[in-house]
């Protein structure tokens, strides 16, 4: 609670007592290191190729996947045809994550900063 009297309006027998300064703490800003570990850019390099093998890998499930459910659909086999659906949105499901994680970590990493 801040206490803030002014000479000029206080009466001549009540002391006038100073207001209380709230210290701030300090600010810290620590942002990633691009250059501080020997190899990173190689590093860099692996988890480039780990995305596009992911994405690959994606590509060729889905297209097993989608063998796999007309094959079932064709076939009259209700359970062929809901794994090939599955396989689907699964192989959907990990090309987004693999097409999306920098955006994600990136999106994060901000959030994080903002808190």
């Amino acid at each position: 609670m801040k206490l803030i009297l002014d000479t000029m309006s206080c009466p001549a027998h009540l002391p006038v007592v100073p207001t209380k300064r709230h210290r701030e703490p300090p600010m810290i800003d620590i942002n990633p290191n691009g250059t501080g570990l020997p190899g990173i850019e190689q590093l860099r390099v692996i988890v480039g190729a780990v995305m596009t093998i992911g994405l690959v890998l994606s590509v060729l499930a889905l297209i097993v996947a989608a063998i796999v459910w007309r094959f079932g659909a064709n076939s009259s086999n209700p359970h062929l045809a809901s794994r090939g659906k599955t396989g689907v949105m699964v192989a959907c499901g990990a090309a987004i994550i693999c097409g999306a994680a920098v955006t994600l970590v990136n999106f994060f990493w901000n959030v994080g900063r903002s808190v």
